[in-house]
């Protein structure tokens, strides 16, 4: 997992027009492809057992997400990376590692993993 968090990483510093707004209208947070896909990986397993949860589950992360910025002084340094500029967002049993783009003003959403996932 830590590999691909890190592909993902790089890949946005090397161009970050390939990553796309997590909400539209909100285009200081982004999201990879990587956290897309495992998103809706979730989102499906969750359907499958209850549709009621995938929506709760999906409607609390979004509130999350968009209010990380007001919280970011909450949030640790990421388990999966060196240094503060990525941290962890803990939500519902997953971990979003997220990268703060200072100078853009971005917050990019790299992945979502199981909290006990950490390899």
């Amino acid at each position: 997992m830590k590999t691909k968090l890190q592909q993902e990483l790089n890949s946005y510093l090397d161009s970050k027009s390939k990553f796309t707004p997590y909400y539209k209208s909100m285009k200081q947070i982004v999201s990879s492809t990587l956290f897309d896909d495992q998103l809706q990986e979730i989102l499906h397993i969750l359907e499958k057992e209850d549709n009621n949860s995938a929506k709760s589950f999906k409607l609390y992360l979004d509130t999350v997400i968009i209010n990380m910025q007001s919280k970011i002084a909450k949030y640790k340094p990421s388990v999966y990376f060196e240094g503060e500029k990525v941290k962890d967002i803990e939500n519902q049993g997953y971990v979003i590692p997220f990268y703060s783009d200072e100078a853009d003003e971005t917050y990019v959403l790299l992945g979502i993993c199981k909290k006990d996932d950490q390899s």
